[in-house]
């Protein structure tokens, strides 16, 4: 098992520079509210255009931002990762992503409501703080399930918190069932399981990812768990009951699942309850034109919370990484007074044991899926390396998987933008259409 660095809440959260309330200046050239990825990657936008702006961010979290997709990636597999190399911001000692003096991280400050018209927020202590621009960079949140309340044991796998809880209880021979089947929780299975941790992950349906991957893919994942002593089951969560040592796991048909501990992961909502508040449009989402402005003058969103109209897919909603950085680069270069309209349609990856991708669009096998396999020796499919095309009743190639195919992402771009407009009659010519290597 890599051995982690565990730092306290209490160490970890002073490497954040304006934690304290007193601190909160009466008025900001710009707020974001959220410190997650979008919001820390807002203050680089706005420093790209101006180097001496006030920067006020609030999150309600006492973790200063962190690069998220560490907490299911490399703080499990990399022995040598900590949580202080993963933070986007940092006040620590000779770190590169300190804020600067005009900047203030303000953590574990609830915002309790926007005023677009009067250009203020309000915090939970009734304070109001002005700004001239503001970033509504709320992320979202875990979907709430009856009969599940989050707890010591019971895990909604988001946060740096999250992941500190997971690593104290995911000691060598522990059971910890996953529930969920998508993303997150097909990571967090096989990050578990290859730490010397038995895994049970609930899904669905099994093989797992059927609803993302064609057949033959779906069923080498779900096999390869099994060789890590992963135990994959078709179900669906009913409810947990939490005692001090331990949980039980019901499931809809009756069976139950006693474990150390449950990660939940079955989705999560956009956090937009500040503003539809405020009376912004708000859709799955706070819809925003194409340089990211919400429906509030001087007003931007960003990340897991922006509906957005993608230059190639249309509007659309991105709960990943990529979505989240250049997306609020771009928001805080606006705030800034860049204007410039967000072009980018944002990339995604993942990756279980040996098997790791790069994805573009929607990963949906409603669609027409085409397969396209590297060749064994024996001339079979080799299911290790393959493209994967998803393509809509009308021929456009609505999203691509390059499994365990690498520096090919512009390329899936450019023909889901060329097939929006020059649609393929017989989705089968797609085949080589990415290079295999």
């Amino acid at each position: 098992m890599t051995e982690q660095n565990t730092t306290s809440a209490s160490e970890l959260d002073a490497t954040a520079i304006g934690v304290h309330t007193d601190e909160v200046a009466e008025r900001y050239d710009h707020v974001i509210v959220g410190a997650g990825m979008a919001g820390a990657s807002a203050i680089a936008g706005i420093r790209a255009e101006s180097v001496d702006a006030t920067i006020g961010m609030f999150g309600a979290d006492i973790s200063a931002p962190i690069y998220r997709p560490d907490l299911s990636k490399t703080l499990w597999v990399d022995a040598d990762a900590t949580i202080e190399a993963s933070l986007m911001i940092s006040g620590a000692e000779g770190s590169e992503s300190a804020p600067d003096s005009s900047t203030r991280i303000h953590l574990g400050i609830e915002v309790e409501a926007i005023h677009p018209d009067a250009h203020e927020i309000e915090l939970a202590d009734g304070r109001r703080v002005g700004f001239g621009t503001l970033l509504l960079a709320t992320g979202a949140e875990p979907r709430a399930v009856a009969g599940v309340e989050p707890g010591p044991r019971v895990i909604e796998y988001r946060t740096v918190s999250d992941y500190r809880r997971l690593r104290e209880l995911a000691a060598p021979g522990a059971h910890i069932v996953v529930v969920g089947g998508g993303f997150v929780g097909s990571e967090v299975a096989a990050v578990l399981s290859v730490n010397e941790v038995r895994v049970t992950l609930v899904a669905s349906a099994v093989p797992v990812l059927t609803h993302r991957l064609p057949a033959a893919l779906a069923e080498a994942i779900t096999t390869e768990y099994g060789k890590h002593d992963a135990e994959v089951v078709a179900g669906r969560l009913k409810g947990v009951t939490a005692t001090d040592d331990g949980v039980t796991v019901t499931l809809e048909d009756g069976t139950e699942l006693s474990a150390d501990a449950v990660v939940v992961g079955v989705g999560v909502t956009p956090r937009t309850a500040l503003a539809e508040a405020a009376g912004l449009t708000v859709r799955d989402g706070i819809v925003v034109d194409e340089q990211l402005r919400a429906s509030a003058a001087d007003v931007f969103a960003a990340g897991d919370v922006a509906r957005y109209p993608d230059a190639r897919l249309g509007e659309r909603r991105v709960e990943h990484a990529n979505a989240a950085e250049t997306q609020g680069k771009l928001a805080g270069r606006n705030m800034a007074g860049a204007d410039k309209p967000y072009r980018t349609t944002p990339f995604f990856w993942s990756d279980m044991y040996d098997y790791g991708y790069e994805a573009v669009g929607e990963l949906d096998t409603r669609h027409t899926v085409v397969e396209d396999y590297a060749t064994g020796d024996d001339g079979a499919p080799d299911y290790t390396t393959g493209v994967v095309y998803y393509v809509d009743d009308a021929g456009h190639v609505r999203g691509v998987l390059l499994w365990n195919v690498w520096d090919s992402v512009q390329l899936a771009r450019e023909l889901v933008e060329r097939t929006a407009s020059e649609p393929v009659a017989d989705p089968a010519t797609l085949r080589g259409a990415i290079p295999l290597p």
